[in-house]
């Protein structure tokens, strides 16, 4: 791909980029648990692949203590690749997007099928892993094979957008991003380039308010002359997202309430929650999964997916017989609600229910 002439590297500061960012990382780099530090045996694959999964959309805060206990119950790949859907899907909850714990196991068991439990080492083959993209590829590549790949999060967008005072919007600016990381991306320890740029992201150049004083590439920063590098990168005008309503039940009986599994495909498939119908752009109208007396709920629940904002009104009733079975659900006792898994929408509807005047 062309190189954006607009991209211009800071050849008149005098400043080697990668090798003064590698001297800053070697001083100054986080540890995480799934990292390994510079001059030492890079990280298993394994590893590596697990930690960027789960740091898409989601803090370094999180995902530590998510890590330790994934590794712990799931240590190796093949471990992961035996694991019950539905007991990773419960493990996932708090980490985003579950579409991505469904990649994560059909990945696991390509790389135990097809790879006998051995990741594959370059950008091209592990590309071709079920749910694995070009970055996820490009930084398991670096970090735990020593490949020279370019790997673009979203610390190391920002870094560059500043170091070359990118002034084309994102996201139409990516591709010029990511041809001024392959400029200044060293040939050797591509990895600890990538962690040091994310590094370098995190701490120092963060989205408001960069510590630009303590920078080590202030010198070779385009956006510092400008006198005003929290200006980028520079994004287009927002547009509203569409808004949507739906319709969450709630049914008890006894101590239990009945919980039911998603579909597969779509929004939070596969996993356990509360029966809820259509979400659609006017106030829910569908009809409710049975007879009964239903109560609707003071306030509502809201949540805020990619695409659109949810708002949901939550009906409660009380059964005697047993309904699950109708329903293809089952009863979970209240007082282990927080062990089924739920995803945070619906937490959110159970926690308005059980809080709610009976």
């Amino acid at each position: 791909m062309p190189v954006d002439m607009s991209v211009v590297p800071p050849v008149d500061s005098g400043v080697d980029i990668s090798a003064t960012l590698l001297a800053w990382y070697d001083a100054h780099h986080r540890t995480l648990p799934w990292r390994a530090a510079p001059g030492t045996p890079a990280p298993a694959p394994y590893r590596v692949w697990l930690s960027e999964v789960m740091l898409q959309q989601t803090t370094v805060a999180a995902v530590k203590a998510a890590f330790l206990r994934f590794t712990t119950r799931w240590p190796t790949v093949a471990d992961l690749a035996a694991a019950d859907d539905a007991d990773l899907m419960a493990a996932w909850a708090g980490l985003g997007y579950y579409a991505r714990a469904r990649n994560l196991l059909a990945c696991a068991r390509a790389v135990v099928a097809d790879h006998g439990g051995r990741f594959p080492d370059t950008e091209a083959t592990l590309r071709a892993l079920p749910g694995v993209g070009a970055y996820t590829a490009a930084a398991v590549a670096a970090i735990a094979f020593g490949r020279r790949a370019v790997v673009v999060d979203g610390n190391v967008e920002r870094v560059v957008t500043r170091l070359f005072a990118i002034e084309q919007p994102l996201p139409a600016a990516r591709p010029a991003i990511r041809a001024a990381t392959d400029i200044i991306t060293p040939d050797t320890r591509a990895g600890d380039f990538a962690q040091a740029m994310m590094d370098l992201g995190a701490t120092i150049c963060t989205p408001r308010r960069p510590a630009c004083a303590i920078c080590p590439l202030r010198i070779g920063c385009a956006a510092v002359r400008t006198a005003d590098p929290a200006r980028f990168p520079v994004k287009a005008a927002k547009t509203a997202r569409p808004e949507r309503h739906g319709a969450i039940w709630w049914i008890e009986r006894g101590d239990a309430v009945l919980l039911v599994r998603r579909p597969a495909r779509g929004l939070l498939g596969g996993m356990r929650a509360l029966p809820t119908g259509d979400w659609t752009d006017t106030p829910p109208d569908d009809p409710p999964p049975l007879q009964a007396d239903w109560t609707a709920l003071p306030g509502t629940v809201t949540h805020v997916f990619t695409h659109f904002r949810l708002t949901l009104t939550v009906f409660r009733t009380v059964v005697i017989r047993d309904i699950a079975p109708e329903l293809d659900g089952v009863w979970w006792p209240r007082a282990t609600l927080a062990d089924a898994g739920l995803p945070t929408l619906f937490a959110k509807a159970a926690t308005l229910a059980m809080e709610s005047p009976r």
